[in-house]
C-alpha cells in the first residue's frame, strides 16, 4: 500500500499485464506450454528447430516445413567480417554478455533501414537473429582463447553446430541431444523479465534489434539469466558432494539464496528442472566424471533437509538454472557463459514475443506513485540552503 492509499505491486508479482499465444506458465501446478504443446512432450521429442518454427509460425512443422527452416537458419548463420574483427578487437577479458550484446545489436548495421530508419522486423530477421546468436557466442569464446572463430556449417542442428563451432570437431550425439533438449527447455516462459522489456521495446515501435538488444541486457542480472553461472560459482565453491550440507546450512544461517534453488512462479519443481536432470546425468555417466552432477544432486537435497529442519511449512525446490549448471558445464563451457547460451535458446521466444506485440501493438506505458515532497516554490539559487555532505 502507498502513501497515497492505492495499492502498489512490487515487482508486478501477481499482476496480469497483457496476453500471448505463445506459452503458459502454471506455477501452482509445474506446467509449461507452448502453444498448448506441455514441455514433458516437447523435450525429449522435438527439437528445437520444431519448437522454434512452433513458436514463429504456430504450429509444429511437417517434415517438408522443417527442412525449409533448417536450409534458411543455415544460410543465414554466418557473421559480418567487420562484426568478426571488432570482437578480435575487444579486450580479451570483455564480459561474454557484453560481448553478445554488442555485437547482436551490431547486426542491424547490416541491414538496411527505410527513409525513417526503420528495419523490417518480420518473422526471416527473427530467424536470422536466432540463427546468428550461437554464432557469435562461439566465435567470442575461441577469439577469447587466442583461436581463430570457426566457419558454422548449415547441414547441422543449432546445438551440434554450435558446439562444432567452439570445438572444431562433430560433437557425440549425446553431447548434441543434451544441448537441444536444453535449447527447447529456454526457448520460452510466458512474460519473464527479458520478454517483458523486449515486449516493452517494442511496444515504442522500436525495431526487432532493438528490442532483442533491450532483452539481452535485461537478461545479464543473476535473479533472471545471471542465475546459472551463480549455481555453478555455488557448486564450484561447494567442491564435493559431502560438502553440500554444511555449505546449505551456513548460506542458510548468513541468510543467503541457494541461486538455482527456487522460483518467482512455480510453487512445485520447475517442469525444466527434470529433464535438465535426466540429461546432465546422462551426460557425467558419458563423460565418466559426474562431479558436477553429483554435487548439484547433493546440494538439492540438502537444501531440502534443512529447509524442512528450520521452516517445516515451506520448501524449495530446483529450478531451470540449477541443472543447467552441471549439464553446461560438462559441455565444457565456462561459466561466465552460461548466459549467453541462455539467450541462444531465448531468442527464438524473444523473436516470437515481439512479433506477436508488433501485429497488436499499444505502447506498454504503466504509472508509478509518487511519494516525494509536495509541491512548492522555485528557490533561487542565492537563497538556497547549504546543505550539510
Amino acid at each position: 500500500m502507498s502513501s497515497t492509499g492505492l495499492i502498489v505491486d512490487r515487482g508486478l508479482e501477481g499482476v496480469v499485464v497483457g496476453s500471448t499465444l505463445l506459452s503458459n506458465v502454471e506455477g501452482k501446478i509445474g506446467r509449461l506450454t507452448y502453444r498448448g504443446y506441455d514441455i514433458d512432450d516437447l523435450a525429449p521429442n522435438a527439437t528445437f528447430e520444431e519448437v522454434v518454427h512452433l513458436l514463429l509460425f504456430g504450429h509444429l512443422p511437417t517434415s517438408e516445413e522443417l527442412d525449409h527452416l533448417k536450409r534458411e537458419i543455415g544460410t543465414r548463420r554466418m557473421l559480418p567480417e567487420p562484426l568478426i574483427d571488432g570482437m578480435r578487437r575487444s579486450p580479451k577479458t570483455a564480459w561474454p554478455m557484453d560481448v553478445l550484446r554488442t555485437v547482436a545489436s551490431g547486426l542491424a548495421l547490416f541491414s538496411p533501414v527505410n527513409r525513417v530508419g526503420e528495419h523490417v522486423s518480420d518473422v526471416h530477421t527473427a530467424i536470422e537473429l536466432i540463427a546468428k546468436m550461437p554464432t557469435i557466442l562461439a566465435a567470442w569464446d575461441r577469439i577469447r582463447r587466442d583461436l581463430d572463430p570457426i566457419e558454422p556449417r548449415n547441414d547441422l542442428s543449432q546445438a551440434a553446430n554450435f558446439l562444432y563451432m567452439r570445438s572444431g570437431k562433430m560433437p557425440a550425439e549425446i553431447e548434441a541431444k543434451a544441448l537441444d533438449t536444453y535449447l527447447v527447455l529456454l526457448a520460452d516462459h510466458s512474460y519473464n523479465a527479458s520478454t517483458f522489456s523486449a515486449r516493452v521495446t517494442a511496444s515504442t515501435r522500436a525495431d526487432i534489434y532493438a528490442a532483442v538488444t533491450a532483452a539481452l541486457a535485461t537478461l545479464e542480472g543473476d535473479l533472471h539469466g545471471g542465475a546459472a553461472s551463480a549455481a555453478f560459482n555455488t557448486l564450484l565453491s561447494v567442491g564435493s558432494p559431502d560438502r553440500a550440507e554444511i555449505y546449505v546450512r551456513d548460506a542458510l544461517g548468513r541468510g543467503e539464496r541457494i541461486m538455482g534453488m527456487g522460483h518467482r512462479e512455480y510453487r512445485v519443481r520447475d517442469p525444466r528442472a527434470r529433464h535438465l536432470e535426466i540429461k546432465a546425468k546422462e551426460l557425467s555417466e558419458y563423460r565418466g566424471d559426474s562431479r558436477w552432477y553429483e554435487i548439484a544432486r547433493a546440494l538439492e537435497e540438502a537444501s531440502n533437509k534443512v529447509l524442512k529442519e528450520t521452516k517445516p511449512d515451506k520448501s524449495i525446490y530446483a529450478n531451470v538454472d540449477f541443472y543447467t549448471a552441471p549439464l553446461l558445464a560438462d559441455l565444457g563451457m565456462p561459466g561466465d557463459e552460461f548466459t549467453c547460451m541462455f539467450a541462444c535458446g531465448r531468442i527464438a521466444g524473444w523473436s516470437a514475443h515481439i512479433l506477436e506485440q508488433l501485429g497488436d501493438n499499444r505502447l506498454i506505458r504503466p504509472q508509478a506513485t509518487y511519494e516525494g515532497p509536495p509541491p512548492g516554490p522555485f528557490v533561487p539559487i542565492a537563497s538556497r540552503p547549504t546543505i550539510a555532505h
